[in-house]
Order: C-alpha cells, then sequence, then structure tokens
C-alpha cells in the first residue's frame, strides 16, 4: 500500500495534537498537563517534520518534499529571526537588503536586515559585543563572535534566503569573496531558531549541498572556515544576534563600487524608526 505524503503529513500532526503538553505561543515556555489546550501549530508541525526525517520508508525527495509540505502548512506569516554571515558584513547586509526588497517586496521602512555579531559563548560583563575599538570594549573576535546579518522573515521564505545565502560565495573557490580577511570573526555561519531542529533545516540543508556546502553544528567560538566548505548551524536560543554599531549600518563595502548615499541614509531611518538602536559600544551616537 502506498502512502502519500500528505497523508503522513496529517497522521504525524494527528499524533502530535494529541494533548498531554500544551505548548504557548512563546516557544520558550512549554506547560506540561491538559489545563491548557492552546497548541502553537509552528511548534506541532515542525516536531512532526523533524519526525518525518526518520521514515526509513520514504525516499529522500520524497522526505525533502515531505519538509516542504510541513513548512508550507505552517503560518506562513510567521516571522522568524534568523541570521548568516560570510566574511565582512557590510557587503552581506547589502544582499540582503536586495533580497527583502526582491522576496518580501519590503520597502524602506519595513527593511530588517542589520549588520551584527554571533556565534561567541560570551559578551562582557554589561552583555555587549562590540567591533574592535581603541578601548577595548567586548572586542567580538575576543569573545568568539562571528560578522553576521539578522533579519526577522517569514518562515515560509527562509529556503529562499538561505539560496540567496549561498549564492553570495565565489562559486569557483566555493569560499567567501574576501578571503584576505581571515580569522573566526569572518567564519561562515548561520542560526535559526532550534538550530538544526528547525523545521526549515532540511531545506536549508539542501542549499547547502546544492552549492557544495557541508553545515556543521556551531559549538560556539569556533574558528575559521576558510578553505573547508563548512558553515556552523547555531541555535539563536543559545547564541542570539547581537546587532552592532549604527556607523556599520548600511555602510559601503570593498567589493563593489558605493552603493549610493541614499543606500546609506537608510541607517539614520532605521534608527529613527527604532528598527536599529544604540548598542553601548563606542559609536557615532
Amino acid at each position: 500500500m502506498k502512502i502519500g505524503n500528505s497523508s503522513i503529513a496529517l497522521a504525524l500532526l494527528a499524533y502530535y495534537a494529541v494533548p498531554s503538553i500544551a505548548y504557548s505561543s512563546n516557544d520558550n515556555n512549554v506547560r506540561s498537563g491538559p489545563s491548557n489546550p492552546e497548541v502553537s501549530r509552528r511548534n506541532l508541525l515542525a516536531k512532526a517534520g523533524a519526525t518525518a526525517m526518520l521514515f526509513g520508508g520514504l525516499s529522500s525527495n520524497s522526505r525533502m518534499a515531505l519538509a516542504e509540505e510541513v513548512v508550507v502548512a505552517a503560518e506562513e506569516d510567521t516571522l522568524t529571526p534568523l541570521y548568516f554571515g560570510v566574511g565582512c558584513f557590510w557587503h552581506i547586509q547589502h544582499e540582503f537588503i536586495e533580497g527583502e526588497r526582491s522576496i518580501l517586496g519590503r520597502n524602506d521602512h519595513q527593511l530588517t536586515s542589520a549588520a551584527g555579531y554571533a556565534g561567541g559563548k560570551s559578551t562582557d560583563k554589561e552583555g555587549r559585543v562590540c567591533y574592535h575599538n581603541f578601548q577595548g570594549v567586548a572586542d567580538y573576535g575576543k569573545l568568539g563572535h562571528g560578522e553576521v546579518v539578522g533579519m526577522t522573515i517569514p518562515q515560509s521564505k527562509i529556503k529562499d534566503f538561505s539560496a540567496l545565502y549561498f549564492s553570495l560565495y565565489n562559486p569557483r573557490t566555493k569560499d567567501r569573496v574576501d578571503p584576505q580577511d581571515k580569522g573566526g570573526e569572518y567564519r561562515s555561519l548561520l542560526g535559526l531558531p532550534g538550530g538544526t531542529s528547525h523545521a526549515s533545516y532540511p531545506l536549508v540543508e539542501a542549499e547547502a549541498t546544492k552549492a557544495g556546502f557541508k553545515l556543521v553544528e556551531g559549538k560556539g567560538n569556533d574558528p575559521d572556515t576558510l578553505g573547508k566548505q563548512i558553515v556552523y548551524v547555531y541555535d539563536t536560543k543559545k547564541f542570539p544576534f547581537y546587532q552592532g554599531e549604527v556607523y556599520h549600518q548600511y555602510h559601503n563595502d570593498f567589493q563593489s563600487p558605493a552603493y549610493g548615499k541614499a543606500y546609506n541614509l537608510l541607517a539614520d531611518l532605521a534608527l529613527e524608526e527604532g528598527r536599529i538602536k544604540g548598542t553601548g559600544c563606542p559609536d557615532r551616537i
């Protein structure tokens, strides 16, 4: 008897709908017992999708198709915070800003991509992570962080943004476009809520494989990835995104001609509207 992906997905949903554990709308809070019947469909689908990957009777193509069904079945407007990094964040921020415009149709007031830091195990005692500075305050390199761009996008678009991310590598060398910058600060990394257990992880992994990269679970303070064709994957709950200084936002880079004054001034607009903020690090504000 042949069972289709949709049937399996429905069966998994039915299985996980048993109200022995109720998940609140806040993913960090789990309450046991049937007293609260609220079940987050996003969490339920994520668990179902992860379990579906274990079905030995499905081909790899079928498992991938099922993962896509599970993600699409989830609330498509569920906004998901995540980050991507590969080399200097100036160029990467620009490319993801363009991605927000082209993939999501966002305007200047809706852009979320911000340059920042992630992947380190610690901050300073005030919770800061800062760029290299003469005062020696919370240096991100010494704290084990890498340069990344954080954003908030619909869960249904994680695959598209992953494809964009892997297109930013040099297709000939399979490395970052600025290999002259060396060290763990410039390693390749990405962060998802739950890391490798996120419902969209199989889709991200498929894009990595297609581009010739291997995803490796990050442990924090990881070394450079130059010449290795690997990308560290972090759980954003354990390794959160720290926004970079205002002077780093919407910055020109050394890989392309200047992006123009209109692009640079988006930093002031984002600051005025509260989409970026002061970090407590040495900065221009």
